[in-house]
């Protein structure tokens, strides 16, 4: 069960309580429909896990918390972040009262905390009352040198049931980690399948993983099979309870990032925000159904539709991960992809590998296909340096509004409203905070027309080489839909 579908059955039960007996309006006698449309209210609980950020010594990590500020909420609640227990899965002491690693103070301004080394554990969290709605937290890692050296962020997710990762690796020079969280009082189970060029990978202990209660669980690929594919999908799929995953993938040379899951399968797909710089782009693509799919590649760029020449279009055949390189795509301009049918819409996933520098100073994020911002998203842990914000309206002109929030030490929040013409990819001038001190949160809405896309790329320079990771912005989902409702006492006389 998803976070949308717990929201839902929290907030309808909250509105019982407020009622008392609530009754939905149905049809009078003349066949008049006199039923209310449903109302739109905050949801009232949040979840969110966060992996262990990483296996070096040398790590340094920063979590940051934010909540924006949303009309209609509960004066009261908090959001907090607690350890999961340690690596190896063990989960922490029953009945032990666990100080939080992570404490909102206010919505409208973030909050973060620093953890050092490899022995950070992954964290579990809950947000309720004005703290839940659109609750959003990104743990950022430094690594100076090694395996996957450079800069790492991820998305602290919801858990969920399903989880889709093209763009997994189980080459020599990669060393991928799927990191699996359970916030729950009861084991996960969990199956793990992977998919490469040629179909399903013969794996040995995929199946039936157990997660235990309030733990995190990292598996590292190249234990599920001994076949070395460069380009694979990772399924995740969950037989009892529900878990949260990401995929933490690791070069030898090109540095690391964390993959974040794909959108759910779709006929078209929109992964948004290369980097204007970007050396290579390498797009993965998995249909998870029986039939192929024969997709038309296109970038929005900033003047709008073009095809990348040479790669028109891309076939997947089912059950296979496909995997194109479209090298200097970018050209010195930042766009997104844009993956439509050719012909009868066939559901896929996506993902984009993404390289920056050169030689030795090279680094890598991803970008997977996402769905649009929606009412609103958001991200965090931004910095007065170095933070890009990429939007796309690949289907129609829009309008969004894009609201940079009070820093986290000082700084007053700022907005300002933007138009993006249909087809192109926009880099917006981030509003800054003025008297900005520690980091803000940048919040994107949907004013008018879209879809709209969007991602926003942090980049950290350490040593010559240019870290960087780039988050993709889904609606935060902070807003449920609930019928109307009316106070029916005569359900008593019945």
């Amino acid at each position: 069960m998803n976070r949308t579908t717990l929201s839902l059955i929290a907030g309808v039960g909250a509105l019982a309580a407020v009622t008392g007996f609530a009754a939905l309006t149905s049809p009078d006698a003349s066949g008049t429909n006199t039923a209310k449309a449903a109302a739109e209210l905050p949801v009232e609980r949040s979840s969110l896990v966060c992996p262990a950020p990483s296996i070096s010594d040398l790590a340094e990590t920063t979590y940051t918390s934010f909540t924006p500020v949303t009309k209609g909420t509960a004066s009261g609640g908090k959001a907090e972040l607690l350890s999961a227990g340690d690596k190896a899965g063990k989960p922490a002491a029953k009945g032990k009262a666990d100080k939080p690693v992570l404490e909102a103070k206010e919505p409208g301004k973030p909050v973060s905390e620093d953890a050092s080394g490899a022995d950070s554990p992954a964290l579990v969290g809950t947000a309720d009352g004005k703290f839940a709605p659109g609750w959003t937290v990104q743990e950022t890692t430094e690594v100076a040198a090694g395996t996957g050296r450079g800069l790492q962020g991820v998305n602290c997710t919801a858990p969920d049931t399903e989880f889709w990762f093209p763009g997994a690796s189980t080459a020599p020079d990669r060393t991928d980690y799927v990191h699996l969280t359970n916030p729950d009082d009861s084991a996960a189970v969990v199956d793990i399948e992977l998919y490469g060029k040629d179909g399903a990978l013969e794996t040995t202990v995929g199946e039936g993983i157990t997660v235990q209660p309030h733990s995190g669980e990292p598996v590292l690929l190249s234990t599920l099979t001994g076949e070395k594919q460069d380009n694979v999908t990772v399924h995740v799929s969950v037989r009892s309870g529900r878990v949260g995953a990401s995929v933490q993938a690791l070069d030898d040379k090109l540095g690391g990032d964390w993959l974040a899951a794909s959108a759910d399968p779709a006929g078209s797909l929109v992964l948004p925000g290369v980097p204007k710089d970007a050396t290579a782009v390498r797009l993965v693509a998995f249909a998870p159904g029986d039939a192929d799919a024969d997709l038309k590649v296109r970038l929005a760029s900033p003047s709008g539709l073009i095809t990348p020449a040479g790669n028109e279009t891309l076939h997947v055949k089912a059950g296979m991960t496909s995997a194109v390189d479209l090298g200097d795509v970018m050209r010195g301009e930042a766009g997104s992809l844009v993956l439509t049918p050719t012909d009868r819409s066939v559901p896929v996933v996506a993902a984009l590998r993404v390289v920056r520098g050169k030689g030795a100073k090279q680094e890598t994020a991803f970008v997977p296909a996402v769905r649009p911002v929606g009412k609103r998203a958001t991200a965090v842990d931004n910095r007065a340096k170095g933070t890009t914000l990429s939007v796309t309206a690949p289907f129609g002109t829009a309008e969004v509004k894009v609201t940079a929030s009070a820093g986290s030490d000082a700084g007053t929040a700022a907005s300002k409203t933007y138009t993006v013409k249909s087809g192109t990819t926009q880099e917006v001038e981030v509003p800054v905070p003025s008297g900005l001190k520690g980091t803000y949160a940048l919040t994107v809405e949907t004013v008018s027309g879209g879809p709209v896309y969007a991602s926003r790329t942090l980049a950290v320079t350490e040593g010559g080489v240019p870290g960087f990771t780039v988050q993709t912005l889904p609606d935060d989902r902070g807003m449920v839909a609930v019928p109307e409702a009316d106070e029916d006492l005569s359900v008593l006389q019945r």
